[in-house]
């Protein structure tokens, strides 16, 4: 059984908004995916359900094999963490430290545990040079950080980042990827919604792309990002690294730039 059960999900808002129309996948522990697509794919409102901040009209989410429809927002948040694409929606106490130990506290964590996790995701994340300093006197890359922090110290099943790229430079780009790795490797499930074409190839061996509310694809992220008519569809640009394979005529569907390399130097006429 997955870690994760979406099952024919749809949402409609109460002006008559149809959100999300019949999605369904699943996510196993361990599992780094990502979704995309443009704006109004319903992407975020799909993940929403996903941790019981909005519940679906249709369909179920399970997790372990537990319904969402069960539990309040409070109880999943315990299970399922979410990091909003705007950190200053979620970001309310004075010090890093506090806003890491916020939800520790809410859960009565023994407080030798508590200082365990907050130093735990303040060194993955890097804040741990900042945890006296009040969030909101850090830039907004730097607080993103802070928040997925107090996500991580939560030590959630599920883990949903919502653009975490986002304003980022290379080093907190490469700090997400090295985040991604650490935390699949415990065994969580990390979901990531982002519109950032090149990290995705990079990073995720899977991508689920959305597309008018619906699941457009769902594969392998090599093989969904060569599929010219899906990218079109969900109007995405391909990556760099697949508009180059296409255009030197190499067959095999990769994102590795090594073999991209070494099929221009093979076939150099």
């Amino acid at each position: 059984m997955a870690l994760v059960e979406v099952k024919n999900i749809s949402f409609q808002y109460p002006n008559g908004y149809l959100a999300v129309d019949d999605v369904s996948f699943s996510i196993d522990a361990g599992e780094n995916i990502a979704i995309v697509g443009q704006n109004g794919a319903g992407k975020t409102t799909t993940v929403k359900m996903l941790n019981g901040l909005i519940k679906a009209c249709k369909g179920d989410v399970l997790i372990d094999g537990e319904s969402t429809q069960k539990y309040t927002t409070a109880q999943m948040a315990k299970r399922v963490g979410y990091v909003f694409q705007n950190p200053d929606d979620q970001i309310f106490n004075s010090t890093v430290r506090k806003e890491i130990e916020y939800g520790l506290k809410k859960m009565k964590i023994d407080p030798d545990e508590c200082e365990r996790r907050i130093k735990d995701a303040a060194e993955l994340t890097g804040m741990d040079k900042y945890l006296e300093v009040n969030p909101y006197d850090l830039p907004l890359s730097i607080r993103k950080f802070v928040t997925i922090a107090s996500v991580i110290a939560s030590n959630c099943e599920v883990m949903i980042f919502d653009e975490p790229t986002a304003g980022q430079d290379l080093e907190g780009l490469a700090r997400l990827s090295k985040l991604n790795k650490i935390l699949t490797e415990r065994g969580k499930a990390i979901v990531t919604i982002t519109h950032d074409m090149e990290f995705v190839a990079e990073n995720y061996e899977r991508t689920i792309v959305m597309c008018q509310k619906k699941v457009l694809a769902d594969g392998k992220t090599k093989d969904v990002f060569f599929q010219k008519d899906i990218m079109e569809k969900a109007m995405l640009k391909q990556p760099v690294i697949v508009r180059i394979a296409n255009q030197i005529g190499m067959k095999e569907n990769t994102l590795d730039i090594k073999k991209v390399a070494k099929f221009v130097a093979d076939n150099r006429g």
